[in-house]
């Protein structure tokens, strides 16, 4: 953890040096898994990893169920007061965006789909043509996004 944590401050500090507003996330690969997320967070800021948003994976064959992730996220928002991202995911686009997008004093920010070519639920075909699941995201915009719900 120690030598992580320095590499991701000095890495933080290049980053701000250059432009000190820009946001900087911390990522955490376990969607679903609420101790392991606690305890990484935890360590990495009591080695002083300065981070605005924390960014979360979320596959659930490694990362446990819809509620593991709701549970997580919403916890993640308590503990630490920042705002949250699920920054790689690919399946159950409309159940991680509700979750994603309903967390608590609109700490929410959204999602980030991981690899829409080649995923388990990929939204574009081997000749560059989308299928189902793209319009699925004009749902979600429009529920989350738009002014005009």
């Amino acid at each position: 953890m120690d030598q992580l944590a320095q590499l991701l401050n000095a890495g933080t500090a290049a980053v701000k040096a250059v432009d000190p507003n820009i946001v900087m996330m911390l990522h955490v690969a376990l969607g679903g898994q609420n101790h392991e997320s606690v305890f990484f967070i935890d360590n990495m800021l009591a080695r002083g990893v300065h981070f605005d948003v924390i960014g979360e994976s979320y596959y659930p064959k490694w990362h446990g169920t819809l509620e593991d992730l709701e549970h997580n996220l919403n916890d993640l928002v308590r503990r630490y007061q920042r705002d949250v991202i699920v920054v790689e995911y690919s399946q159950l686009k409309r159940e991680v965006n509700k979750i994603a997008f309903e967390l608590p004093n609109g700490k929410g920010k959204g999602t980030c789909i991981w690899e829409p070519l080649s995923t388990w639920e990929q939204v574009f075909d081997r000749e560059g043509k989308s299928n189902e699941l793209l319009p699925v995201y004009d749902e979600i915009a429009k529920a989350y996004l738009n002014s005009n719900k």
